[in-house]
């Protein structure tokens, strides 16, 4: 069954350290394009989330929401630039010499001497957060394809509804593609009466009704017409991801109705091609969401 490649999911994982939320959506795309926004401590399990990610969706563009609330997250040290906070002192104290000045060096002045100290964050090995988060993305990449899966079931009604019509159609016109030939020889009969008095040159009328015959025979394309429906019906059952696939057909199916609408020279044939044409563009615009 086709799948929609529009959809979104939802999921929090609550344990005693640790609430993990998770939010993806998903919109139509010509590959798989993931994107994670998460805290930079925690970009050491993003390949985990992204073959998660590949296991439910094989099209369209990802866009993952990670927010972590809890303590030990991370954990941040200070470190002392002890050979730079020497000089600052030397400096200070050969200040103090040079100007006569009674201050004392403090603390104080140490700390906020620039470069001085340096607050470093580490991310802790922490298993238990990390799998909570796996587990969130799951929930919510399940609940992403359940939400792909039910606009897919719409679109395939729709798509299925829309190319029946058009093999109906098509039956319409492979029904009048006969009798274009014989109108216009009938038309051509009369003109040449109009102009021409006594006998009519059969032979060559003939001849001309015969090659007009030839350029406006649509047999094969009403054929490769039907083939093309037949393949996309066959094709939106298939368990693979079929958008591309579904798409080329469509190309395939305009090209065939412009070919009998060019080649017909037949006012009713003419607003046939008209419908299906009409059909095949909101198909094609259907097909651009399925994965």
């Amino acid at each position: 069954m086709i799948v929609s490649m529009t959809g979104f999911g939802r999921a929090k994982e609550v344990t005693s350290s640790y609430s993990v939320t998770v939010e993806v959506k998903s919109v139509n795309h010509r590959f798989c394009e993931i994107q994670i926004r998460m805290p930079r401590q925690l970009m050491v399990i993003e390949d985990k989330i992204k073959q998660s990610i590949n296991e439910y969706v094989n099209r369209g563009r990802i866009e993952l929401f990670l927010t972590v609330d809890g303590n030990g997250i991370i954990q941040r040290k200070v470190e002392i630039d002890w050979e730079l906070m020497d000089k600052y002192v030397q400096l200070l104290q050969q200040m103090k010499e040079r100007y006569q000045l009674k201050d004392e060096v403090s603390l104080k002045d140490l700390i906020s001497l620039k470069d001085g100290t340096t607050v470093i964050e580490e991310e802790p090995e922490n298993p238990e957060l990390q799998a909570s988060i796996l587990k969130a993305v799951h929930h919510a990449m399940s609940s992403l394809k359940e939400m792909r899966e039910i606009e897919g079931k719409q679109l395939y009604k729709e798509m299925n509804e829309q190319i029946l019509h058009i093999i109906n159609i098509v039956n319409q016109i492979s029904t009048l593609a006969p009798h274009v030939t014989f109108a216009y020889h009938e038309r051509l009969l009369k003109r040449v009466s109009d102009y021409v008095t006594g006998v009519v040159d059969e032979s060559r009328l003939m001849t001309e009704v015969a090659v007009f015959s030839e350029k406006a025979d649509i047999a094969e394309e009403i054929t490769r017409l039907k083939s093309h429906a037949d393949q996309f019906l066959n094709n939106m059952n298939s368990d693979e991801a079929v958008g591309r696939k579904l798409d080329f057909i469509v190309q395939e199916m305009n090209r065939e109705a412009n070919t009998i609408g060019a080649k017909a020279n037949d006012h009713i044939i003419a607003k046939h091609v008209v419908d299906i044409k009409s059909l095949l563009e909101k198909i094609k615009e259907q097909v651009q969401n399925i994965e």
